[in-house]
């Protein structure tokens, strides 16, 4: 079973570009949407409504709350998510195809966005 966002939530996943070296979904949601597991690869997102979110993984949640125009480190991972709050969702996600030259760390991610 694929866990391309795009393909476990074509409804809410768009893809606007692709290439050899990058792929851009646009997301879409209205509150109370949620999303089936997907996998995201190294991601920087590009946030174009404020929106309150949580985040589902293996057991641990995360509540996100970001304003309008923040850009965020997602680093590679699998959730599921749900629009908690009373806004769209409306974002830019350009997905890196290409892998970590320094292998990545092996610490567990943060679940959702980072700011670096």
């Amino acid at each position: 079973m694929s866990t391309d966002p795009a393909v476990t939530n074509p409804d809410l996943y768009t893809v606007i570009f692709e290439n050899h070296r990058v792929r851009v979904l646009e997301y879409l949601d209205r509150p109370g949407d949620r999303t089936l597991p997907h996998t995201h690869p190294d991601t920087v997102m590009y946030t174009l409504t404020s929106f309150a979110r949580r985040l589902t993984s293996g057991g641990r949640q995360a509540e996100v709350q970001l304003p309008a125009g923040q850009v965020r480190w997602v680093s590679a991972q699998e959730h599921s998510g749900e629009n908690i709050g009373d806004t769209v969702t409306h974002s830019l996600f350009i997905e890196l195809k290409e892998p970590d030259p320094a292998g990545g760390s092996a610490d567990t991610p943060p679940l959702g966005p980072s700011g670096s």
